[in-house]
């Protein structure tokens, strides 16, 4: 058996017992070497499950003693915490599905309950309308929960308006606010509430240095309309980087609309033709790249095309994307850490905590 699913397996015996509280509240858990011997592996192995406890703030590593259950103050002491999930789309986002399924399991680890705020008369995976957005907040409060994770809504045209409206009302009714991936201000303002996502300035510049180094010089940034924050610190990161090789931004460098529709592809290659573009995410670089094909524009051979955020068909593409891979895992897990700070230290001031995100070069990058 490999290493991997025996790690897991000590991970989750752990958490098991945690959760069942076989393991008391300060007590010793059993040593990394004992439990290398009780289920047949290296030391490493165990080690990695250790790691991952201590990275859950679940458990604090003494030198020269051992590890130990940590306790936890506040409103968290003692007793089950109740969180929300206010996040339009989930069932059907690629990102933010697996940063929440990370936030309900890190949650239960702390013996704490996730639930997901759904309109009753919505399918699952249709994006919320303000007033269902703000119905669900209001029964959030009616619930009492302790926190929301709230992602703000991105389609409304006076979406930072609702979004303020939102959280304020939480805030108000005395509710933990924590956000996911985007802020409720558009850039560059800066919202009272925590937030966790990506640092989407490096990844832009990440992004953009890669197709630099290719060769490409001639680049372009394609949003659809509507776009959030996030794309304008996207678009800085491939500003700077474009100035730090040297290289002109040509006007109009960014471009914004349908990228099935041909017309605005059209406008996009407008000369001089662009040999590489950059775009907000990897749903418009997929629709541009059908656009492109059917118009005769060959990726890359004429063009580079480049996204952000890993999603599954990236690989499955008529050219597989070149792209910036979103650290899932690891947003769910600080999102509750981040959560349960709030908690306990409210008036903790309010933090913006952003991870890198993993450039992955495929071949719609390749060198011109």
């Amino acid at each position: 058996m490999s290493e991997s699913p025996k790690y897991r397996l000590i991970l989750d015996h752990l958490r098991e017992g945690i959760r069942t509280r076989r393991f008391e509240t300060g007590a010793r858990l059993p040593s990394e070497m004992e439990l290398a011997r009780k289920f047949g592996v290296s030391r490493p192995t165990a080690v990695r499950a250790m790691q991952e406890l201590q990275s859950l703030g679940l458990v604090e590593r003494r030198v020269g003693s051992g590890t130990y259950l940590r306790t936890s103050g506040g409103r968290t002491a003692d007793r089950t915490v109740t969180l929300g999930l206010l996040v339009s789309g989930l069932g059907n986002t690629e990102i933010l599905d697996p940063i929440c399924s990370h936030i309900t399991r890190a949650a239960e680890a702390h013996r704490h309950v996730v639930v997901r705020g759904v309109p009753g008369d919505l399918p699952t995976g249709e994006d919320f309308s303000p007033q269902q957005a703000e119905s669900l907040c209001r029964q959030f409060i009616d619930r009492g929960v302790d926190g929301v994770f709230f992602a703000p809504l991105e389609k409304p045209e006076d979406r930072a308006a609702i979004n303020q409206r939102i959280a304020a009302t939480l805030h108000d009714a005395g509710i933990a606010v924590v956000l996911l991936d985007r802020d409720l201000l558009e850039f560059p303002q800066r919202s009272q509430f925590d937030l966790v996502g990506i640092d989407n300035f490096a990844a832009g510049f990440d992004l953009a240095t890669c197709l630099l180094d290719a060769g490409r010089r001639n680049l372009r940034f394609f949003a659809r309309p509507s776009y959030p924050a996030t794309t304008d610190l996207r678009m800085a990161g491939c500003r700077e980087a474009m100035a730090r090789h040297g290289v002109k931004v040509l006007s109009p460098w960014a471009r914004f609309g349908d990228p099935t529709d041909p017309a605005t592809v059209n406008a996009v290659l407008s000369r001089p033709m662009p040999d590489g573009i950059i775009c907000s995410n990897d749903l418009t670089a997929a629709m541009l790249m059908q656009t492109l094909g059917d118009m005769g524009v060959r990726v890359p051979r004429d063009l580079a095309v480049a996204g952000f955020d890993d999603v599954r068909y990236a690989t499955l593409l008529s050219v597989p994307l070149t792209t910036m891979r979103y650290p899932c895992q690891s947003l769910g897990t600080i999102a509750v850490q981040t959560m349960l700070r709030r908690l306990s230290e409210p008036a903790f001031p309010p933090c913006k905590i952003t991870l890198p995100a993993t450039l992955v070069v495929r071949r719609s990058t390749a060198s011109a």
